[in-house]
């Protein structure tokens, strides 16, 4: 696969890192990623794939721009307001990369849209606030054997983690939380949402790259009030209902 005089002057940068170059760059060009929820994570998380020259991107998200969502969803303008998301965020990709390839699901995420959405890419990224969502995606790739980058944020908390065949997100979080929070309920920094994000297109990279060390079955858990970072190991559920061995 080759580049353009552009395209090399573009990726200039990841060419003369060891960890990528040539090779690295290519697979990233070769390479087709979903993003399931175009919003806080997804944003920033879509905007740093693109420039990164992933060839194919396909976004999920059945919901339009709202005001409320520019304090933290910087791949939006106000003049996108009441837009889908998936149409807005296809033409601030395409705009910055006419390299890469966009495409946008606008419907209902559920097992059957899962399954075919999933199918067709190499690497899964969830930056959904809505459990059920997050449960679908990640049984999706545990059927087809694809790695998902999850990430998630909340307040002044935020997390990422990368899940393969086991441990899957459903050893993390076996059952919806009988209280769980939204941002909607308690609310965000809007900054958060760019660390996070960045977090998970960084991840994804190295995925891609083949790259350094991920966090494949770990969680990385950042307070951003304390400046602070931890790493945890994710151990697989025997009893998972997705991965374990009596699913």
């Amino acid at each position: 696969m080759s580049f353009t005089d552009e395209e090399i002057e573009r990726y200039a940068r990841h060419l003369v890192l060891r960890e990528v170059g040539g090779p690295g760059q290519q697979k990233l060009k070769a390479a087709t990623v979903l993003i399931v929820g175009a919003g806080g994570l997804g944003a920033p998380a879509a905007l740093y794939l693109a420039a990164a020259g992933v060839g194919t991107i396909i976004l999920a998200d059945p919901d339009e721009v709202d005001l409320s969502n520019l304090q933290r969803q910087v791949i939006y303008t106000e003049d996108d307001v009441t837009r889908p998301k998936v149409e807005a965020a296809a033409d601030r990709l395409h705009a910055l990369n006419p390299h890469v390839f966009v495409a946008g699901f606008n419907g209902a995420f559920d097992e059957a849209s899962a399954d075919e959405l999933v199918d067709g890419v190499d690497l899964v990224l969830d930056g959904t606030d809505d459990f059920a969502t997050r449960f679908c995606v990640n049984a999706a790739c545990v059927r087809q054997a694809k790695p998902l980058v999850s990430g998630a944020i909340g307040r002044w908390t935020g997390q990422v983690g990368v899940f393969g065949r086991q441990p899957c997100y459903r050893c993390l979080v076996p059952e919806i939380p009988p209280e769980a929070e939204t941002c909607v309920a308690v609310g965000v920094v809007g900054a958060l949402a760019g660390v996070v994000g960045s977090m998970m297109a960084l991840e994804a990279i190295k995925l891609l790259t083949g790259a350094g060390e991920t966090l494949t079955g770990r969680l990385l858990i950042y307070d951003a009030l304390a400046a602070e970072t931890r790493t945890v190991r994710v151990a697989g559920d025997p009893d998972c209902p997705v991965c374990g061995q009596g699913r």
